[in-house]
């Protein structure tokens, strides 16, 4: 073997060993990203029982994602194997499989009952949140001697009632006006 032919074998051999271990890190990365996402999922599913049908229907949802990722790990596979074959393969295919893949899946997840119903959860969970972190801010500005929103509001709510009725006094003024002219 000449040595340009093994300099080509030695670049084609780097190149195939590059793109395995990308596959290998994007197929880690992304089931990693699953778990973690079901995991997050489950927790926010944890804090109350859902209806049967949602708990079915999220299993149905998550077994869905779950063959959109092996069906995309397939397709990643055939593609190595074609690469390895001698297949003029480019690189971003492998970026566009996983991210139709990611779409797809989460799609899956994301169209179902469980999730609707958990997502919920977390807003209402946030908002009430919200409301406390409102609280304890009126209640340090309360202490600090500053005004809060509460009492910005109050104040316009009077200054809207001085405007309504000094109208009314501009209306009943123009009227005597008219009367004694």
């Amino acid at each position: 073997m000449s040595d340009t032919n093994k300099q080509m074998q030695a670049e084609w051999n780097e190149l195939v060993e590059n793109m395995n271990n990308a596959v290998a890190q994007s197929m880690e990365q992304n089931m990693e990203a699953s778990a973690a996402f079901m995991e997050s999922w489950a927790d926010a599913m944890e804090d109350s029982m859902p209806a049967e049908q949602d708990v079915q229907n999220g299993v149905e949802g998550y077994n869905d994602a779950y063959e959109v990722w092996m069906d995309a790990a397939e397709e990643m596979f055939g593609r190595t194997t074609a690469a390895a074959e001698g297949e003029d393969v480019e690189i971003a295919e492998f970026r566009d499989i996983w991210l139709q893949s990611a779409n797809e899946a989460f799609k899956e997840v994301m169209g179902t009952s469980a999730f609707a119903a958990a997502n919920g959860q977390l807003v209402n969970a946030m908002m009430d949140m919200r409301e406390e972190v409102d609280a304890m801010g009126e209640d340090t500005l309360e202490q600090f001697g500053m005004p809060t929103q509460s009492d910005i509001d109050e104040v316009g709510e009077r200054l809207i009632e001085l405007e309504r009725r000094q109208h009314n006094v501009e209306k009943k003024l123009d009227r005597i006006l008219e009367e004694l002219e």
